[in-house]
């Protein structure tokens, strides 16, 4: 158990390490907190990244994903909409999708969406740690996967080892059961 785990460590560190950024037909942005529309310090730095690939052509379509806590007035997708509408990109290159409480949640939730739209490559947006085990979900669910996290936000600062570790747990959780481990709560 032990070389495994330190297998996929090795695994999440190249993939946190490595921007994979390439043509593809949509950028997804992995949801996290929003306070009444108003992304997290951590939501707003995968949302800014997102809207630097976009100018960058690196894909014509940016999905954002996420549902809401009790209490929410909106969900994470309709906040990370509104807050690139806000930065310029026009309506016919965003889509929401308002739902699920986890990444296999809202990558399930946005699978469909996708496949209505033809759309079967995507690079997905998020921290630095989270980004491998988001891109086995989102492989199990038939998508062409390239990652790109990223830099500038408050968990891509420094050494997040209780990240980390929370995100190796859940890929091993991941990889023995197909489901979601609910680990740790929502990423501020």
């Amino acid at each position: 158990m032990v070389v495994i785990a330190a297998g996929l460590f090795t695994r999440m560190m190249i993939t946190a390490n490595r921007d994979e950024r390439q043509p593809v037909q949509a950028i997804v942005v992995l949801g996290a907190a929003q306070y009444n529309g108003r992304p997290s310090p951590v939501y707003q730095a995968r949302l800014d990244h997102a809207y630097e690939l976009w100018q960058q052509r690196v894909a014509p379509l940016v999905v954002t994903v996420g549902g809401n806590q009790p209490g929410d007035r909106t969900t994470e997708g309709a906040a990370g909409r509104a807050y690139l509408a806000e930065r310029g990109v026009p309506a016919s290159d965003l889509l929401a999708v308002p739902t699920g409480g986890d990444t296999l949640a809202s990558l399930r939730a946005a699978q469909p969406e996708l496949a209505a739209r033809s759309i079967g490559s995507v690079v997905l947006v998020s921290d630095p740690a989270h980004v491998y085990r988001a891109a086995l979900m989102a492989g199990d669910l038939g998508l062409r996967v390239t990652t790109s996290p990223e830099r500038d936000g408050p968990t891509a600062s420094g050494a997040q080892t209780s990240y980390f570790a929370r995100e190796l747990a859940g890929s091993l959780f991941y990889l023995v059961t197909g489901g979601s481990s609910n680990a740790g709560g929502t990423v501020e």
